[in-house]
């Protein structure tokens, strides 16, 4: 519309006109033409009127108007304005002040693990196993192999049929095979007399024969020349088209073989020994029936943070109707004495196999548990209560550090194990590849900045020419050079280009305070080359009536309570059958060197004409002369 002079020009606001220019000049080029549509239409508007979006100021301030009065009071509306579209702004990203329902779930889940960690508790735990399908019964992948399983069935393919051919080729390209002038074709006469005429052999055979006609004796361009003939080999039956042939070729000898019968013929080595170690989907029903359905994994523990100490009792037990068993196994650990402390019942049997002399009878043990120290060596280089400080802090601070969309809050009304354990509410956190993977480089990082604090703070043990500094300066090195989610990635391209799947699911009930009272984690592991999908669901109890009830605890008891009998010292045993192992092999040393000294002497003196040379005074000084030169025993 024209402008006339003398009439007051349209009130246009300043953002508005800018975006109409933005758009007019953006518009003009044909080369971001999709560029255009997608940011300027889309997120800018590209309106050309006047009307002000529902996020801008309601009032603006005029200046075209020259009172004080005026534009103070416009100044305040509009700075009002500012601020409280500030305060909205803030609230909708500024998750510490303004946290939504996943930044709560993870403040509250940091929250209970710091205060579980800190404090005293037991815990009782019991593990079940499950397998199914990898591909599930009427999934429309049913039937389908992983792309991993199919590219590598193709090059087996090829592999065992190119070896085939050559195989063939060498067999009829022998003294057997006449050539027919006058029918201009090959002809192969086996034992039997029998005449075969060979179309295909008659190419193998001319171009044998060619290459043995020009054959170049310069060595240089012979190699050149067959390392050439072997990648064009190599490039033309592994391009895609020629793979899509070979898969159709494979595919269709899959369904001869079939049809006849045929088991796995036709196949590759390697696809044959895969076929047979992938579990088809009766047989993982058969091993949940008779197997997974009675086995579990039971344990109860005590964690005492002051004492850096857990003691544990784990209980391996199958109950089926017609059989059971049991294998029990308690395990301590003790970071500010730097030993382990274990029940050695289970694994007596295994050692009586490979080393019975040194294996003490049941009667012989004077108590339940042997303590096996970290040797000097290590404990001097750095304490494992500070490892075990570090370890403990870094897992709290790396899962502080995770994303808030892995937290949330859950409905518990219908879950059963929340209602065993009393709990009033739930919090779900799931973990895949990328998040364990940035999980594991989270807490490697914080462990090892935990130990250069360490190092650093203490130089008089810890020297700059040390080599644990020299060791850990190095790793922080490396640290910097990567990003905790670089891990993640790699563990997803392992999953991408491996047909293997591996996640777990975590579930923390808390009670009304905040108190962590149990956890249920589920954990799913599978693969396309065994054709299954194992699950573990663990179900954690922290509560003491729990603890006392099961049977378990009497045993934890005897083993670390105070009423325990102190362990056997697993170093000294060792110590012990290692002495004696040295005395052996010195014995059977000094046995070989005797009687190569006996059969030398013999040598030596077996054509003496000296009748008044006897053979035993011979021997003993032979003997006499060897055993000055050598001392036997303990060094």
């Amino acid at each position: 519309m024209a402008h006339r002079k003398g009439q007051p020009l349209p009130q246009r606001s300043l953002r508005a006109d800018m975006k109409a220019v933005l758009c007019y000049k953006w518009s003009s080029s044909t080369r971001h033409a999709t560029l255009i549509g997608g940011i300027c239409l889309s997120l800018m508007g590209c309106q050309s009127t006047a009307v002000l979006s529902a996020s801008a100021p309601a009032n603006l301030i005029d200046f075209s108007v020259s009172d004080p009065a005026l534009t103070q009071a416009q100044s305040k509306a509009f700075q009002h304005t500012l601020q409280r579209n500030q305060a909205a702004y803030q609230q909708l990203f500024d998750q510490s002040a303004f946290p939504d329902s996943d930044t709560q779930a993870k403040n509250k889940l940091i929250s209970a693990l710091r205060q579980h960690l800190a404090t005293e508790h037991v815990a009782v735990a019991k593990a079940r196993y499950h397998l199914t399908p990898f591909i599930a019964e009427g999934s429309i992948d049913a039937g389908a192999d992983s792309l991993f399983n199919t590219v590598l069935d193709i090059v087996d393919y090829q592999n065992s049929h190119a070896e085939d051919e050559a195989y063939s080729e060498e067999e009829v390209t022998g003294d057997d095979v006449y050539y027919d002038e006058e029918t201009n074709a090959y002809y192969y006469i086996d034992d039997a007399g029998e005449v075969t005429v060979i179309e295909e052999a008659a190419a193998a055979v001319a171009a044998a024969d060619s290459d043995e006609e020009g054959y170049d004796s310069d060595a240089d361009d012979g190699a050149a020349d067959y390392a050439g003939y072997e990648e064009g080999s190599f490039l033309t039956r592994n391009n895609p088209k020629r793979m899509l042939a070979t898969y159709e070729e494979m595919q269709a000898a899959k369904q001869d073989n079939a049809k006849s019968e045929a088991g796995i013929g036709g196949m590759g080595s390697l696809t044959a020994l895969l076929s047979m170690s992938k579990k088809t989907p009766e047989q993982v029903a058969a091993a949940n029936a008779y197997q997974y359905q009675y086995l579990t994994l039971n344990s109860v523990s005590q964690y005492k943070p002051a004492e850096r100490r857990y003691n544990s009792v784990y209980s391996y037990d199958y109950a089926a109707p017609t059989v059971s068993g049991t294998i029990q196994l308690p395990f301590a650990i003790d970071f500010n004495n730097s030993r382990v402390s274990v029940d050695p019942s289970a694994l007596m049997p295994l050692m009586a196999l490979v080393d019975p002399e040194n294996t003490p009878l049941p009667d012989q043990m004077i108590s339940k548990t042997v303590d096996l120290g970290l040797p000097a060596s290590i404990t001097s280089q750095i304490p494992p209560a500070i490892i075990y400080d570090a370890s403990i802090a870094a897992m709290q601070d790396s899962i502080a550090e995770l994303d808030p969309e892995l937290f949330s809050l859950i409905d518990i009304q219908n879950d059963d194990f929340a209602k065993q354990i009393g709990a009033a509410q739930g919090i779900k956190v799931y973990f895949g590849s990328k998040q364990s993977g940035e999980l594991i480089g989270k807490i490697f990082k914080h462990i090892s900045t935990a130990l250069e604090r360490y190092v650093d703070a203490h130089p008089e043990a810890y020297p700059d020419n040390h080599g644990l500094k020299n060791a850990i300066k190095k790793v922080q090195l490396y640290n910097k050079g990567y990003q905790s989610g670089d891990i993640g990635s790699l563990l997803q391209l392992i999953e991408a280009v491996v047909p293997i799947s591996f996640n777990q699911v975590n579930y923390y009930y808390l009670d009304q305070a905040g108190h962590l009272l149990g956890k249920q984690q589920r954990i799913n592991l599978g693969s396309d080359l065994i054709g299954m999908q194992s699950a573990m669901l663990n179900q954690i109890r922290y509560d003491h009536n729990s603890f006392s009830q099961h049977a378990l605890t009497p045993l934890l008891e005897q083993s670390f309570g105070s009423k325990a009998p102190k362990s056997i010292d697993g170093n000294a045993w060792l110590q012990q059958i290692k002495l004696s192992k040295q005395k052996q092999s010195l014995a059977q040393a000094a046995r070989e060197e005797y009687f190569y000294i006996d059969a030398t002497c013999v040598t030596q003196y077996e054509g003496t004409d000296d009748d008044d040379y006897h053979e035993d005074e011979a021997h003993n000084d032979c003997r006499k002369d060897s055993y000055d030169e050598h001392s036997y025993g303990p060094q």
